[in-house]
């Protein structure tokens, strides 16, 4: 699975508390293709210097340094976190190591995902053709009415293009979708103004239960971290195919939408 908006926010308040203000003492790269630079100069770039803000952006992470670069990162299908402190480690390859002395930070399963060392211009660049965030004070009702007034697409298709709204993807969508009552193959121009609004709240709420329980990464992030995965527990729809469902006790069916594996209740979602 591929962490969304409520891994990732997750991820930043977790780090923020564990690793900002703290600096790197060494760097290991084991695999040179998660970096976009020679090993040698992003080593360089990094020791001596301070993590002193994690910020995130759709399903990015943004690292800001001491330097004033950043580290820009997409964990992509599979990637995970963790830090390893006081011989507490983890028996899985790690690609990147950003080491803190009494900590160190792993990157997980960047076998697509990436770790950017970049300047403040080229994060803006990189992330420029994201959507709006979803949990922004300025996505209101009224933001969410304008984006979808020419939307003829899937609701599912639509909810994971990351152009149109940044940080949705599998999961959400079908939870999302779930919460709204609505299909997932429903196309935004059959939508009428009540489906609209109850659409528009799914998506806040869904995301905003999502974050305060963890998300659904079961790897936690450290050997403390209790929060990270609690959304496993209370996930409606997805990868429940054959459970019944919560609201009506049919059956969820799974189907493939666009080649993305899709879940929903045939009966109480229209």
């Amino acid at each position: 699975m591929m962490p969304e908006l409520p891994e990732m926010e997750t991820y930043k308040n977790l780090l923020q508390l564990k690793i900002a203000g703290y600096t790197i003492k060494s760097v290991e790269v084991n695999r040179e293709k998660s970096i976009n630079i020679a090993v040698s100069k992003f080593t360089n770039e990094l020791v001596n210097n301070k993590i002193t803000q994690i910020h995130r952006r759709g399903k990015h992470l943004i690292f800001d340094l001491s330097n004033g670069k950043k580290l820009l990162l997409h964990l992509m299908l599979g990637g995970l976190m963790y830090i390893e402190s006081d011989g507490n480690t983890i028996s899985r390859t790690k690609q990147v190591i950003l080491n803190f002395g009494t900590q160190s930070l792993c990157f997980i399963g960047l076998r697509l995902g990436y770790l950017h060392l970049l300047s403040s211009e080229q994060v803006e660049e990189e992330l420029s053709d994201l959507g709006p965030e979803p949990l922004q004070p300025s996505f209101t009702i009224q933001a969410f009415e304008k984006l979808i007034e020419s939307k003829r697409g899937m609701l599912k298709t639509t909810l994971i293009d990351q152009h149109f709204l940044a940080g949705i993807g599998n999961c959400y969508s079908d939870e999302i979708c779930f919460a709204s009552e609505l299909l997932p193959t429903r196309t935004f121009d059959t939508l009428d103004a009540t489906q609209v609004n109850k659409l528009y709240k799914s998506i806040t709420s869904v995301l905003q239960e999502a974050i305060q329980v963890g998300g659904y990464i079961e790897q936690p992030l450290f050997r403390e971290d209790q929060l990270t995965g609690g959304y496993n527990q209370i996930c409606k729809v997805y990868d429940r195919e054959g459970e019944s469902c919560v609201r009506c006790n049919s059956q969820i069916v799974r189907e493939e939408i666009s080649s993305k594996k899709t879940f929903f209740c045939p009966n109480c979602q229209i």
